[in-house]
């Protein structure tokens, strides 16, 4: 059983790494509560930070009836969302080196002003010493524990291997606490904590309660994912990763982004997870056009380029949000081994039907071929298209990728109600009709 919350593990050794996953099983409920634990805040480093926090680059909700140009949206404002790290309570903010340091003993001390101190008796605690009733995945990284804090906050709490084998994952652990401490966004998933101690290596993150968008495209759920949800999710990781990509001091390659490495809220907000390949973005200052790094990800959603040069970009990220786009569109997965030959690799297949003029034939089957759907899935494509593209210049940016999508949900939502209006007034003369 695995975890949207776990690092896979993923061999770099052939650069052609992958993970697998099966469908997980359902949650358990837990009430758990922690012990009291103190915090501290210094007052005027708090202002500080929240002042700074102002230009974090945050994005709010889509309003679901806009019209607005993305630009002009509240989506690219930028909002203040620094706060008390405080275990009474309070929303845990999350920032430039505000994460929650979870400590073994309390004679380590805190660094920064109002970071929490966990020890590993509160995380006995809170797991009922890691009970199999409480664990909800299994993965490279490590097993996945579901918790609720004293505050009541649901979190998700990985406990990482103690294999001697699996060196990789003390670099995969580093680098996402990291990331994740930087970090704050509505459509990533929230950083409460982590635990490095001895052999002990635990990250605390976000419960989000409706599992990944590989097992809603699958219908492990019982119900099928329509156009309209499909293309909010995509405008989300499409926020997602604009914000790692710009509006962060030092902007961040995700490097794995695939839909089980996307996690659903029950209202079917998406949030980005799984940091253990972030690498920070070559510095623009410096004239530094890429880093020269290992590759990792997984197949499917590897961008060639990279594959072949060993150059990694934020247009690495563009590439597999195209196949991305693929996906959510046809329903299928990036690699299918059990097709003919020709449609195993879906984003070629997709792509060459489109070119070929033939885009309605790659649309999920459980999805209606309406025209909205039909116009929607045309635009989408031409997008992944460009997102796709051989050598990385010629793919657009994410904030490029969300405006374009951000136009598409805005005439797709006009054309449903142009044709719901249409179904309503074709009903209402029908029934007129018959009454007369």
């Amino acid at each position: 059983m695995t975890s949207p919350y776990t690092n896979h593990h993923r061999s770099s050794s052939d650069h052609r790494s992958t993970r697998s996953k099966v469908p997980t099983s359902p949650y358990a409920s837990s009430e758990l509560t922690t012990s009291t634990v103190s915090s501290r805040r210094n007052p005027v480093s708090a202002a500080a930070k929240s002042f700074a926090g102002i230009f974090a680059g945050c994005f709010t909700p889509p309003d679901p009836v806009s019209s607005k140009s993305l630009g002009d949206s509240e989506e690219f404002k930028s909002s203040s969302t620094v706060s008390n790290a405080s275990r009474s309570g309070s929303q845990r903010g999350r920032g430039s080196n505000r994460g929650i340091s979870i400590s073994s003993y309390n004679i380590i001390q805190a660094k920064e002003p109002g970071i929490v101190k966990f020890t590993m008796e509160e995380i006995y605690q809170v797991t009922r010493n890691f009970s199999p009733s409480f664990k909800i995945g299994q993965g490279g990284f490590g097993a996945v524990y579901k918790a609720k804090l004293l505050d009541g906050t649901v979190v998700a709490v990985k406990r990482a291997k103690k294999s001697v084998y699996e060196k990789h994952l003390g670099v995969e652990f580093q680098s996402e606490i990291q990331t994740l401490s930087r970090v704050e966004h509505l459509n990533l998933v929230k950083f409460y904590g982590y635990l490095e101690q001895e052999d002990e290596r635990i990250i605390v993150v976000e419960y989000v309660p409706n599992g990944t968008l590989r097992e809603h495209l699958d219908c492990i759920h019982g119900s099928v994912l329509d156009l309209t949800s499909r293309l909010d999710i995509a405008i989300d990781v499409s926020h997602a990763l604009t914000y790692l990509h710009m509006y962060i001091d030092h902007p961040i390659i995700h490097r794995d982004i695939k839909s089980s490495n996307i996690l659903l809220t029950e209202n079917f907000r998406a949030k980005v997870a799984d940091f253990g390949f972030a690498r920070q973005a070559p510095d623009g200052d410096s004239g530094m056009t890429h880093v020269s790094t290992q590759v990792k990800g997984t197949a499917g959603y590897l961008d060639p380029e990279y594959l072949k040069t060993y150059q990694l970009t934020e247009k690495s990220d563009v590439y597999s949000f195209g196949v991305l786009l693929v996906e959510l569109v046809t329903g299928r997965r990036p690699i299918e081994p059990k097709f003919e030959l020709r449609e195993r690799i879906t984003a070629k297949w997709a792509m060459k039907r489109f070119i070929d003029g033939d885009a309605i034939s790659v649309l999920d089957p459980r999805l209606e071929q309406t025209a909205a759907n039909t116009l929607a899935l045309e635009k989408i494509l031409e997008l992944a298209l460009q997102c796709l593209a051989p050598r990385r210049q010629n793919r657009p940016s994410m904030k490029r990728c969300a405006e374009v999508l951000w136009t598409i949900r805005k005439d797709f939502r006009e054309q449903l109600s142009a044709s719901n209006f249409r179904s309503y007034s074709t009903t209402s003369e029908r029934n007129t009709s018959m009454k007369e």
